[in-house]
């Protein structure tokens, strides 16, 4: 069977060169792994030899370990069978050094010579020597991880021409790859690290990051394990990694053994505590995570993931006020997108279609126009924006919110914070008495008990310290938005159907705001003295801003919800179509998704689906199947979606690669084959999901050979 390669996209520049110039003057400003790599060709009509053309495209997973392996990169784009008027008479490859800051150029002349250098942050050249290539090579495999797109089609659509090629295809180029990793494993943490990693370190950095989504896309744990033990060896830190490896693999003995041994030599690695909380936590001994989880935080206080680790278990045992406090006391970091490359305006910009993609169902141009207006308040969602700490920090709160309701969370919340109606009261009348000694919420977080109440305040609410199983919380009505049930459809007012943003506002109630830190201090670093007399909300906390503002967001979220739910309802019961554009089926399906109610979501997503193709509703589709263990409807949509890659230049998706692997775990690589050769699609378009199918069978992956 023979596997092609995704077309070329063509960016035609304004100016000559002004691709390469623009590339030199943003070395300075790169941080972290670097731009998709550039390849700049230069093309003339043969009849005319003085009038040149400038095109470009961008890739990743191209073989970087030489000047040959880009050179004959370079030599594949000579001919095109999209421009049969102009001929290639030299290229460019442009390749990021992240390691020693510096961009990696192979100049090819067609036909000709070849020259090799390196151009610096300052604009200089330099010789490009052995260390740099080997350093080159693994930025390049590391940054084909980082840039593939996961499915559901963002990362391809953030930047527009970009070829995406698998670095690893054979246990020959792993051999390679690891074998470099080895080498260069102790330099990773200058490579930077993840967004809600402050501080990179020997663990935590993009090189780790890399190698363990190699390891867990490929299921190549063996070769994990080989590599971790022999880096274990010159280092005791590298135990966290080869620990989370031993028990991806099913080595849980062997895992649990090396953590112990691991945290009695290094009690206080922060990796090690993370790696042993999680584990017990999936295990369901939260009483461990949370003993473990604590340490992780004592030992490093200014991480966000050890804090938000914390607040996951606190979550998991059903302690909401403990939960909260942990989440307000999470240092949070500015989101630190992806180096991305800044070009010019181009004149013309080719995006040709790969004949064996073409699919008229994943054409997402169908069904748009005049149909495809969105309504504000849908575009206004801001949570869909949120990346990084502040992500998972939504995530954490609606995950609360589902389990408990909103009814429910904002009585907790006005239990721990101060609220700022009682702060203005307590200002105006002026607090006497002095109260007891005040805890921060980092040390009642780390303590597991929330102060108690003062002048016996707080007797008939919820206890301080909430067990699983409480009365308090299982006894607690559930909220309309907790349960996702919408209010009761049809309700009249004077005999007319009721505005379901009218309903939306009676059942979700609006919270109001708390008080913030930078309100107390008054722009002053230490607090107003005159505040210690407050009594009435001594043992409360300040609530961050940062979060303040996501219980504004998510009431929005919520709100916009609950009217779509009502308004469903109520068209249901009349027994009229409801209607949205696709775009707007969409966006419902993430906002479902957010607030964790994945059978409103795949509604949405599959309304989406019957009007126009959109990946990211395919994918949301995909899980649902994935949760139900349907492995003729996952291979359906998985199909839809390699063809779409294609179509987009992406021959690897790291996310659809491990899916594939552990649909022919379960069910067996005949099974697959058979199902996918069984659909009644193109056979060009079945050759390559069946090309995701050989790559398992390369990397010999449980069930490939049966």
């Amino acid at each position: 069977m023979v596997f092609v390669a995704p077309a070329v996209p063509e960016i035609i520049e304004e100016d000559l060169h002004s691709a390469i110039e623009a590339r030199t003057e943003a070395l300075q400003t790169l941080r972290e792994l670097g731009p998709p790599d550039l390849v700049h060709l230069i093309k003339q009509q043969p009849k005319s030899p003085t009038k040149q053309l400038g095109v470009y495209h961008h890739v990743t997973g191209v073989d970087a370990s030489s000047s040959a392996s880009l050179a004959a990169y370079v030599n594949t784009l000579s001919y095109s069978p999209h421009d049969k008027t102009h001929k290639v008479t030299s290229g460019t490859y442009c390749c990021y050094n992240a390691f020693s800051r510096l961009d990696m150029r192979v100049q090819v002349t067609i036909p000709g010579t070849l020259e090799s250098y390196c151009i610096d942050e300052r604009g200089d050249k330099r010789v490009a020597s052995e260390t740099l290539w080997l350093e080159t090579y693994l930025c390049g495999v590391l940054r084909a991880y980082s840039y593939a797109d996961d499915g559901s089609g963002d990362t391809i659509k953030k930047i527009i021409g970009v070829r995406r090629f698998n670095p690893i295809t054979s246990t020959e180029s792993e051999h390679r790859f690891l074998d470099a990793a080895e080498r260069l494993f102790f330099k990773g943490w200058q490579l930077g690290s993840d967004p809600e990693i402050q501080v990179p370190n020997l663990v935590s950095n993009h090189l780790t990051a890399g190698l363990l989504n190699y390891i867990h896309t490929t299921g190549r744990y063996a070769s994990g394990i080989n590599l971790f033990e022999k880096l274990r060896s010159r280092d005791i830190e590298v135990s966290s990694l080869l620990a989370r490896v031993l028990l991806a693999a099913d080595e849980e003995v062997t895992g649990v053994t090396l953590l112990y041994e691991a945290v009695e030599q290094l009690p206080m690695d922060y990796s090690l505590l993370d790696c042993e909380s999680t584990f017990c936590k999936s295990k369901g001994r939260g009483d461990l995570a949370l003993m473990a989880a604590q340490r992780s935080v004592i030992a490093a206080p200014s991480e966000f993931c050890t804090w938000a680790r914390l607040a996951e278990i606190y979550v998991s045992l059903e302690r909401w006020e403990l939960a909260l406090l942990t989440l307000n006391s999470c240092p949070m970091f500015t989101y630190q997108d992806k180096d991305a490359p800044r070009m010019p305006e181009p004149s013309r910009v080719l995006l040709p279609v790969l004949a064996e993609s073409m699919l008229d169902e994943i054409d997402e141009s169908q069904g748009t126009g005049d149909n495809e207006l969105v309504h504000p308040t849908l575009r206004k969602l801001h949570a869909a924006g949120y990346k990084g700490t502040f992500l998972k920090a939504y995530s954490l709160l609606t995950e609360i919110t589902a389990k408990i309701g909103w009814d429910q969370l904002l009585r907790i919340r006005s239990q721990v914070f101060v609220m700022e109606e009682e702060y203005r009261s307590e200002k105006q009348t002026g607090g006497t008495q002095q109260g007891g000694i005040s805890r921060t919420a980092s040390n009642t977080a780390l303590r597991g008990t929330p102060s108690p109440r003062t002048n016996g305040a707080g007797n008939d609410e919820e206890p301080d310290n909430v067990e699983p199983g409480d009365e308090s919380i299982e006894n607690a009505g559930p909220s309309t938005l907790g349960t996702a049930t919408p209010p009761p459809a049809g309700a009249t007012t004077n005999g007319q159907p009721e505005d379901s943003s009218v309903v939306a506002d009676r059942s979700i109630e609006k919270p109001e705001h708390t008080v913030t830190s930078e309100v107390v201090k008054s722009g002053n670093e230490d607090p107003d003295p005159s505040h210690s007399n407050y009594t009435q909300f001594q043992n409360k906390r300040l609530c961050e801003r940062w979060l303040d503002n996501l219980f504004m967001v998510l009431y929005e979220d919520l709100r916009v919800y609950t009217i779509w739910r009502t308004e469903m309802a109520q068209y249901r019961q009349q027994q009229i179509q409801y209607k949205k554009s696709a775009e707007e089926w969409e966006i419902l399906g993430e906002l479902a998704e957010r607030l964790h109610h994945p059978e409103e979501a795949v509604e949405a997503y599959e309304a989406c689906l019957k009007m126009r193709f959109s990946p990211k509703a395919m994918k949301g589709v995909l899980k649902l199947y994935e949760k139900e263990g349907d492995g003729r409807k996952m291979l359906s949509s998985l199909i839809r979606l390699v063809a779409w890659q294609y179509r987009w230049y992406s021959e690897f998706s790291p996310a659809l690669l491990y899916t594939i692997r552990k649909l022919i775990e379960d069910e067996g690589a005949v099974k697959v084959r058979s199902i996918i050769q069984a659909t009644s699609l193109p056979q060009p378009v079945l050759n390559l999901t069946h090309h995701y199918a050989v790559l398992c069978a390369a990397f010999r992956s449980t069930g490939s050979d049966g």
